[in-house]
């Protein structure tokens, strides 16, 4: 009788980056390698989902123990990521039959896609698509995304380790600020990641620990912006505390929508391409008030902030990448490993599945009870949700002054199709 060949899994990273999404990576590879017996090997794609397209497949059994260990503790994406969306299916059908066709060619029985909702929404379909195709694959979604906004989970992986550094740095740039607010400065702006959900702003409130500690005002996505309110605020705190410290959201706008940084023109996406709320502000600040200001966009470096993680958020990123793999060995399929908090006054939390019909494509906002009533800062309630998830430290290794992260060789698979595919 001839032996069936062991299936072998593909691993893919989505969408920008994180401090931890490496560490999920380490939970899926080493998890997959404690199976041997079930999985053969696991590939990762090159560039993320464009690698499954291209048929250029990582492998990773060619990463020595350590190396694989080393992502842990490593930022950004090791095997590449991308910002490609796959058109619907009625759209574009031919992407989703290519995916199938690559995981066929090369015996590739589990899917491990790394990302937000969009790739929540991808690996849905090619766990329909697959089925249908006859060559059916245990689709399995892995949560990530600083903007913590996936449905069903807790809190996203990615967003506790860029709580803690939005934390941080606004802690100590409030505390460089007001040394200098007599003769020098008087306001500060700190722009922060948040299209549409404001986590990360509101993460910075956790830099306060008494009254008149920055940060001073906070602008939510979800709080209609109200040019002459904030001017107002701003003024009241400069003539409390000598100085203000602002932190927005990137994605603050007006009433009607209108982002208050709207740059005229879209992303790879369709989401409106911001042009910088920081400076934006600051102008009206400087216009209207005549106060001097500096202003500073956190940008990709609250991301890849990796030494100084959340330790909470680099446990989880490891755990959902081991769950993931859990659950497919044990059949399931269309499901994400979603972060739940146990009740109780003492932070627990553990992971339980989650469905993809329900999550891909879904915002989860910041709840209003964890908006202060005047829209300008966080609850107790916002606080108590938010202060775990930036709790401990997991430094990386250093050498000479600076971290050492992992280096992979990204040896690549030999191509099997002869039809090549362009994105």
């Amino acid at each position: 009788m001839q032996k069936v060949a062991k299936k072998n899994a593909f691993y893919a990273q989505s969408g920008g980056v994180t401090a931890v999404i490496n560490a999920t990576a380490c939970g899926v590879i080493e998890t997959a390698r404690q199976h041997r017996d079930k999985i053969g090997k696991v590939y990762a794609g090159h560039n993320g989902i464009i690698g499954a397209l291209t048929e250029e497949l990582i492998d990773t059994s060619k990463e020595s123990t350590k190396t694989i260990a080393a992502l842990r503790h490593t930022p950004s994406g090791a095997f590449g990521s991308c910002r490609y969306k796959l058109k619907s299916l009625e759209e574009n059908r031919a992407e989703y039959e290519r995916l199938i066709e690559v995981f066929k060619a090369h015996n590739i029985g589990y899917f491990f896609y790394n990302g937000g909702g969009d790739s929540a929404d991808t690996c849905l379909k090619v766990s329909q698509l697959s089925q249908t195709m006859g060559y059916p694959i245990s689709a399995i979604h892995v949560p990530k995304t600083v903007d913590n906004d996936l449905p069903f989970t807790d809190n996203c992986p990615g967003f506790g380790s860029v709580a803690k550094y939005v934390a941080v740095s606004t802690k100590e740039a409030a505390m460089d600020v007001a040394s200098m607010c007599e003769t020098s400065t008087k306001v500060f702006i700190l722009e922060v990641m948040g299209r549409h959900a404001g986590w990360i702003a509101a993460a910075s409130a956790l830099a306060q620990e008494q009254v008149g500690d920055a940060p001073h005002i906070i602008l939510f996505p979800e709080i209609a912006f109200d040019k002459q309110k904030f001017l107002k605020r701003v003024k009241q705190t400069v003539n409390k505390y000598g100085y203000c410290v602002v932190v927005a959201s990137e994605g603050a706008q007006y009433k009607d929508g209108t982002f208050i940084a709207d740059a005229g023109s879209k992303d790879a996406f369709g989401h409106t391409q911001l042009g910088g709320v920081a400076p934006t502000l600051a102008t009206m600040v400087k216009q209207e008030l005549g106060y001097k200001y500096h202003w500073a966009v956190a940008d990709y470096l609250q991301r890849a902030g990796r030494h100084i993680a959340s330790a909470t958020d680099v446990e989880q990123a490891y755990a959902v990448g081991q769950k993931a793999v859990e659950y497919a060995l044990q059949g399931k399929n269309a499901v994400m490993p979603a972060i739940v908090r146990k009740p109780g006054k003492r932070y627990r939390w553990t992971i339980e599945e989650a469905p993809l019909d329900k999550i891909a494509n879904v915002e989860k906002m910041m709840p209003r009870n964890y908006i202060s009533r005047d829209g300008f800062h966080i609850t107790d309630a916002g606080r108590e949700y938010l202060q775990p998830l930036i709790q401990g430290e997991d430094y990386p290794p250093y050498k000479n002054g600076v971290p050492q992260y992992a280096k992979l060789k990204k040896v690549m698979v030999d191509k099997k199709l002869k039809k090549s595919f362009k994105v």
